[in-house]
């Protein structure tokens, strides 16, 4: 079919006229012969803007569009003078003068159709009033309303949390092909020029998304991350995948000349070279360049404005965003503007390291350079790494700049004021028992002892989830909801209810949560009083250690410097069976330098403000945990603790118990008195209790041999009188 213009271009659009009733409706009658327009005349007349929009109701006078006016459309004005400028946006008076002409009373049922109004509408060139319009809040016709605007929106490539999505930039370019067209240069803000000079960052590429909201970082979690749900509390799952431990095996230490003298250099503290530091460090930031997004968390470790550190996390995943904002302090708004950090993690932790490099055992790596003050994680996306790679600066920095001793140790404080300081590993107790509902919480992991008081390193909490219930531990329990982090445990699909006995995934179930969330948390997290009781966690799998012992100076220096405990299982990636070990200072994974050097603190501190110290077993009872041994109730070991914040426990009558030579208490109120002594609970026979208590006694003395030479001869005498 030829151009009904031109005549000559077969290419055309066609419409059909339908004859209408005097009503406006289409009238029964068939069509009329198809009327054709070819692209290239279309293209030039301005009248096809009128496509697009809606045409008024001609009034009830107006004639129905006969063949002599479709004759206009063989002939139509030139595009300049066809519509006036107004037409589209100025309303047309109420009283028309009838020598003005209207449009026909068309009805378009297509595309066609209303192209046929168009070009009809050409014989309004005399006119001197617009056409009558319908109402409408976007009277500027190139103006969208709200379902083109999302209708637009869906064209970005960008994400939604996409920096670049909250700034408004016009792009330019757009095709059919790439309708998202082509964004100019922008203006790049403070922090991600400081990411492209000091990690090369590409700033142009990636969206980075600056310190998210916990919605947000839902919102992408859900969308990006297997694994992740909102579970019936509200809290986000998140799973970690094959590492759901931590891995100290690959921790490394780069060794240079400014820390090199000041390092314990060893099995818990393995040199990297500065060349393969490069290396990993440039892996990290290749893959996180390509990423379509990153996430970066600022915030504070240290509560003591004095001797916190400003601590940045740059990430790929929403759950490792989400778990650090908990975890650190979280600045005030206004700082943030300018927040220039002193160390900065660099966490690639889905992309393996190169184990081709010297010093690489596995494809992971947890490296910390104290010299350009950053940690890169490779080949792990277990949460807790960045956690304690914090712990491991703070174990460098508060000792050799400020004398600060730092602590793994939970702490409290009572209504009086009085501080109490949990020391153990992970898995012993120090979350549960810190949470006190009778005690204000100071924290739950890490602190440090400064002359100013206890002040927590964290934002947060990092609770074990195994067993969890709201009758046992109500403070945790009731803080799992929405902002918190539920790692690795296992729910239902249709209740969304969390089951906190399902070992499936881990037995290293973990909840991160802020430490706002504990109803009776202590905000600030610092006490400027100085610790009364100080005790020292043990978990012992053998069942010969007293559930509660009194220690003097010397057995508290001997036990702060063997920490023994029982390495629970899933604590660390490999362990699923409880393994008796040694850690030094009750932190040695975290330790940056020689033990003794914190003991020597630790041992001043005490004799200073006169603390009293304890040896609290939360480990198994009346035998060994594989010879039927039961955990010791917790109902007991909280009555111990009432006892010795209230003063009761240290005036009671007490016996020594042999070979470890400690002092242990006859009664004490709310625990049965047979479960005091190891002795008198044991229900495996007495031969093997003697036999048990001697190889725990010998492996005492054997680990302190490491130490026995900068120690001095009564905290020798405090061990166990055993011969090896």
């Amino acid at each position: 079919m030829n151009c009904a213009h031109c005549a000559e271009h077969e290419h055309t659009l066609s419409w059909s006229l339908l004859p209408h009733s005097s009503d406006g409706s289409p009238s029964s009658e068939s069509s009329r012969p198809p009327q054709a327009v070819c692209f290239s005349c279309f293209s030039q007349s301005s009248l096809s803007t009128l496509l697009f929009n809606p045409l008024p109701p001609p009034p009830p006078s107006s004639p129905l569009l006969s063949t002599s006016s479709s004759s206009a459309l063989r002939n139509p004005t030139p595009p300049s003078s066809s519509i006036s400028p107004t037409l589209l946006s100025t309303p047309v008076p109420s009283q028309a003068q009838p020598s003005q002409t209207r449009i026909p009373n068309i009805w378009c049922r297509s595309f066609s159709h209303r192209l046929a109004v168009a070009m009809s509408s050409s014989s309004l060139n005399n006119s001197k009033e617009p056409v009558e319009r319908t109402a409408s809040p976007y009277q500027d016709p190139r103006q969208l309303g709200p379902k083109s605007q999302i209708l637009a929106t869906r064209t970005s490539n960008y994400h939604s949390t996409s920096l670049r999505n909250m700034v408004t930039i016009s792009t330019v370019n757009k095709t059919a092909l790439h309708p998202g067209g082509v964004q100019p240069v922008k203006e790049h803000t403070e922090l991600e020029e400081e990411l492209h000079e000091n990690a090369h960052i590409d700033y142009d590429r990636v969206a980075i998304v600056p310190n998210p909201s916990v919605a947000a970082l839902y919102e992408d979690a859900l969308v990006y991350e297997t694994g992740s749900a909102i579970t019936s509390t509200g809290a986000l799952t998140a799973y970690s995948g094959a590492k759901t431990g931590r891995s100290p095996l690959d921790k490394r230490i780069v060794k240079e000349p400014s820390s090199e003298n000041e390092i314990w250099w060893g099995p818990v503290n393995k040199a990297m070279t500065p060349e393969v530091w490069r290396i990993n460090r440039e892996r990290a930031i290749d893959y996180l360049n390509t990423r379509n997004r990153i996430y970066v968390v600022d915030g504070f470790a240290g509560w003591d404005e004095k001797y916190r550190i400003k601590v940045r996390v740059v990430c790929a995943r929403a759950y490792h965003a989400l778990f650090m904002r908990n975890m650190l302090i979280r600045p005030e708004r206004k700082d943030l503007e300018h927040f220039h950090p002193d160390y900065t993690i660099y966490n690639a932790g889905s992309f393996p390291a190169n184990r081709y490099t010297e010093g690489m055992t596995s494809g992971t790596s947890v490296a910390i350079n104290f010299a350009d003050k950053e940690m890169v994680i490779l080949g792990t996306e277990y949460a807790g790494e960045m956690k304690k790679g914090v712990f491991t600066v703070l174990f460098y920095e508060m000792p050799v700049k400020h004398n600060v001793l730092t602590l793994h140790s939970s702490a409290n404080e009572g209504k009086n004021g009085d501080v109490t300081v949990f020391f153990g590993l992970s898995g012993t107790g120090k979350t549960t028992l810190s949470a006190d509902p009778n005690r204000a919480l100071i924290g739950d992991d890490e602190h440090c002892w400064s002359d100013r008081g206890v002040f927590n390193i964290e934002g947060g909490c990092y609770a074990k989830c195994i067993g969890l219930s709201g009758e046992k531990e109500p403070d945790i329990f009731n803080a799992i909801k929405f902002g918190s982090v539920l790692e690795n445990v296992v729910f239902s699909p249709e209740t969304r209810l969390v089951d906190y006995d399902d070992s499936t995934l881990t037995e290293n179930t973990r909840c991160a949560y802020p430490i706002e969330y504990i109803s009776n948390a202590k905000i600030p997290c610092l006490s400027e009083n100085h610790p009364s009781n100080i005790i020292l966690l043990t978990c012992d799998a053998r069942g010969v250690l007293p559930p509660i012992s009194k220690l003097n100076s010397a057995q508290t220096m001997f036990h702060f410097i063997s920490g023994y405990t029982s390495k629970m299982a899933g604590t660390e990636d490999g362990v699923t069976e409880p393994q008796a070990t040694f850690s030094s200072c009750f932190a040695q994974p975290f330790l940056a330098l020689h033990p003794m050097r914190y003991a020597k603190m630790l041992a001043d501190k005490i004799e200073r403000h006169q603390a009293n110290a304890w040896l609290l077993n939360t480990g198994w009872v009346g035998a060994g945990a594989t010879t039927g041994g039961k955990r010791c109730p917790l109902k007991y070991t909280r009555a111990v603790l009432d006892a010795i914040h209230s003063g009761e426990l240290a005036k009671v009558e007490f016996e020594n118990y042999d070979t470890f030579n400690l002092a242990v208490p006859k009664t004490c109120t709310g625990v049965p008195s047979e479960l005091l002594n190891p002795r008198n609970a044991w229900t495996a026979g007495h031969d093997s209790f003697k036999d048990e208590v001697t190889k725990l006694g010998g492996l005492f003395v054997e680990n302190f041999k490491k130490y026995s030479s900068e120690a001095t001869d009564d905290v020798i005498a405090a061990g166990p009188a055993v011969k090896v």
